[in-house]
């Protein structure tokens, strides 16, 4: 299905916000600004911000990080340039610590990230713990997704392991709306996940932690619905906006030639 039915069809409202922001800006591409300082960290969202849908982080390598601050900054510039934050939290604990874990210490991400992901690997408490702590903390939307599939060398979340993240994520749909993965995950009864795909690259094919990286166009026409991109937009030199630019291009090309 087309984003523009998607975005009126689809039974989350949160993902239905997502597809709305996607057709706004005519872009698929998640920027994952993996950096250590504040000033790096915004710097790099404002210049890539007018053409991403989302911008991925990892609040927890800012080595400066100040809530007020970085957090303040990066929602100023989300409301700017009309993107959502990703936390790239990969939440993997009992339900119990993963909610205090995303309400509270120094980041308090469940105040800020639009959405956040976890492992299936402790069970469907780890989703009810996260939801209670969505709930309690805001009344802003939010989301979740899962993560089915890695982008790395020798992953282990394959076979079993994803079709069992797919059962926790279908008796959650009201929170999870889709997955971290390589391909489209099993749909039933009217299901439309929506699939966040690392590992995208124009130019480099991997690094040497065992990073794996699949051109635009087969990630899309496998069924991704968004690229997650890193280094491929700021690293080596790079220009972040002549390169965004670039991978919302390919994405929003290979999307269209999909449907």
């Amino acid at each position: 299905m087309s984003y523009e039915v998607r975005a009126r069809t689809h039974p989350s409202a949160f993902a239905r916000r997502l597809f709305e922001v996607m057709l706004e800006k005519s872009s698929n591409l998640c920027a994952s600004l993996d950096v250590r300082t504040t000033e790096e960290l915004l710097d790099l969202a404002d210049k890539v911000g007018p053409y991403v849908c989302m911008v991925k982080t990892h609040i927890d390598i800012v080595d400066d990080f100040e809530f007020d601050k970085t957090v303040g900054g990066l929602k100023s510039l989300a409301k700017k340039h009309n993107f959502l934050i990703f936390e790239d939290r990969k939440f993997a604990d009992i339900g119990s610590t993963v909610k205090a874990q995303y309400i509270g210490g120094v980041f308090k991400i469940a105040q800020w990230a639009d959405l956040t992901n976890a492992h299936g690997v402790p069970g469907p408490g780890i989703v009810s713990g996260l939801y209670e702590g969505a709930r309690e903390v805001t009344k802003e939307p939010r989301g979740l997704i899962m993560l089915s599939e890695l982008s790395s060398k020798g992953s282990l979340a394959t076979g079993e392991y994803s079709a069992q993240t797919v059962e926790i994520a279908r008796n959650n749909q009201d929170f999870v709306f889709g997955f971290i993965a390589q391909n489209r995950m099993p749909e039933q009864n009217g299901e439309d996940w929506v699939i966040l795909t690392p590992g995208v690259g124009l130019d480099d094919k991997g690094d040497s932690l065992g990073q794996q990286y699949r051109p635009v166009d087969e990630v899309v026409a496998n069924g991704s619905d968004v690229i997650i991109v890193g280094r491929g937009l700021y690293g080596k030199g790079r220009d972040p906006i002549v390169e965004a630019k670039r991978y919302q291009k390919a994405g929003w090309e290979a999307y269209q030639a999909r449907i």
